[in-house]
């Protein structure tokens, strides 16, 4: 199948081309025949299977006849980097169509967004700083036509649910949407019921790691795991490495300690600013870091094409996470490795992840690593003198 199939207009089949596309993916495959059809979508893919596009082409294509100058199609979206992917990929895709398109997001200076707002073809906004614009009146959406809802469990996760209510509010009830999310919890069903009218389903699943990508487990106690990273990085050529940690707090502080071992790193952490989280995500692009280290809410939506190798510092929380980002390596023709870090904490996840896959993921031992070495502990919080420690919580 090739994208002809689809009988693009003129202007977006030159899009096609710019954005380097020869076959369709099977997300696109299924979803963008309905999505030209005018019928509201609900589609199950994760990062990486091309489904920004599936929805892209065929909103360029709606839009490129009819009124210019008025917002006729809204993208929501999680996280300001999957805003900024979106709207270059529009940019891309959309540049011979002459249709006109703004990212918005909090983190940055409102000026320049409400110069540029009012006369968007496209928008593609995180749902607070787009909250914001509605009620100062400088986003106006009575002439929607189309409601995207992206990585829709993500902003469950992040706590947007109640923002996407409010926003579906404001928008015009005859409309067409479309929802996509990599897993489909209660809540993100329950959304999809309020905000979608007879909605087709494509699903692209993802049940075990691509062919291209080798992965092993690596059993340690959890004051080990920063020996045990440093001593796999050494036996590592690291062009293109991503660290995953459980939280910020731990990847800011392994972002450190692996600067501190000679390592060009970089941390992707909520707390950063937005020119920081930035030059963290376009300096691993670009080789200027070898490592990004980050949690999972900071990566997610971020494509990063070439990333030779995935650790799992921490292991995550279901295997779905799992697949999903040592899929993050291996992409296309290239290969990849993988390796994660386990404790006797882990078990239970471990044989969720075996079980998922249907075999048992490999362990392996580093057969020149001191496991019987105390390691660097974490240190614990400081407190005055005289003052009752805190109790232990676990991160």
């Amino acid at each position: 199948m090739s994208f002809q199939t689809f009988k693009f207009h003129s202007a977006v089949a030159a899009g096609v081309t710019a954005a380097g596309y020869t076959s369709p993916t099977p997300i696109q495959t299924q979803a963008i025949p309905s999505v030209m059809a005018g019928k509201d979508v609900m589609g199950l893919a994760q990062t990486g299977t091309g489904k920004t596009a599936a929805f892209v082409l065929p909103i360029l294509h709606r839009l490129i006849e009819g009124k210019r100058g008025t917002t006729r199609a809204l993208i929501v979206a999680p996280t300001r980097e999957l805003a900024e992917q979106i709207h270059e990929a529009i940019t891309i895709m959309g540049k011979k169509t002459g249709l006109r398109s703004i990212a918005i997001y909090g983190g940055v200076a409102i000026g320049p967004q409400i110069k540029s707002a009012g006369k968007a073809d496209i928008i593609v906004a995180c749902p607070g700083r787009l909250l914001d614009h509605i009620g100062r009146k400088t986003v106006r959406l009575s002439n929607l036509e189309v409601l995207v809802l992206d990585e829709a469990d993500h902003m469950f996760d992040m706590g947007f649910l109640p923002d996407i209510r409010r926003i579906l509010k404001q928008i015009p009830a005859k409309r067409q949407t479309l929802l996509f999310s990599a897993t489909m919890p209660t809540e993100i069903r329950n959304l999809a019921g309020e905000s979608l009218t007879h909605p087709v389903t494509v699903q692209v699943g993802i049940t075990a790691p691509a062919e291209t990508v080798s992965h092993a487990l690596y059993p340690v106690a959890q004051h080990q795991k920063t020996p045990l990273l440093l001593k796999l990085l050494q036996q590592t050529k690291t062009d293109s490495i991503l660290v995953f940690t459980r939280t910020k707090h731990r990847a800011k502080r392994l972002g450190e300690q692996l600067s501190r071992a000679g390592y060009r790193t970089a941390s992707l952490q909520g707390n950063l600013s937005q020119n920081r989280r930035q030059d963290a995500i376009n300096g691993f692009r670009d080789g200027t870091y070898q490592i990004l280290v980050a949690t999972d809410i900071a990566a997610r939506g971020i494509d990063i094409a070439n990333v030779s190798h995935v650790i799992n510092y921490d292991i995550p929380n279901t295997a779905d996470a799992y697949i999903h980002r040592i899929g993050r390596t291996g992409r296309a023709t290239h290969t990849g490795d993988a390796f994660t870090m386990i404790t006797e904490e882990d078990a239970q996840m471990v044989r969720a992840i075996d079980r998922v896959i249907g075999s048992k993921v490999e362990r392996q031992i580093l057969p020149d690593f001191n496991y019987e070495a105390h390691g660097e502990k974490e240190a614990p919080p400081r407190r005055s003198p005289g003052k009752k420690p805190a109790k232990k919580r676990f991160m």
